[in-house]
């Protein structure tokens, strides 16, 4: 499994529009995709499942890739994050 930690930059926190193409990236893929914030962990391939979260810009959330294309998976969505403003690693702040 493969994971890494974000801060989420989104002005708006993980509405609409980023979960819309969280989900859109992570449907490209065969691996087990998911988003954790807290004590809570959702497929990354559902859109309701991630809006639930009520997720608001600052809070740390994790993605973690697990399966045959994980290493791929995991790169696009890391990618995603950081482009579109989504979130920042955890790591490049530290």
């Amino acid at each position: 499994m493969l994971l890494e930690k974000f801060t989420v930059t989104d002005k708006m926190g993980i509405h609409a529009r980023p979960a819309t193409m969280l989900v859109q990236a992570a449907n490209k893929f065969k691996s087990n995709i998911h988003l954790g914030f807290e004590e809570t962990k959702v497929n990354m391939k559902s859109i309701t499942g991630i809006m639930t979260l009520g997720i608001t810009e600052g809070m740390i959330i994790e993605v973690m890739t697990e399966g045959e294309d994980e290493r791929k998976a995991f790169q696009a969505l890391c990618e995603l994050m950081e482009r579109e403003s989504i979130g920042v690693s955890v790591k490049a702040i530290s």
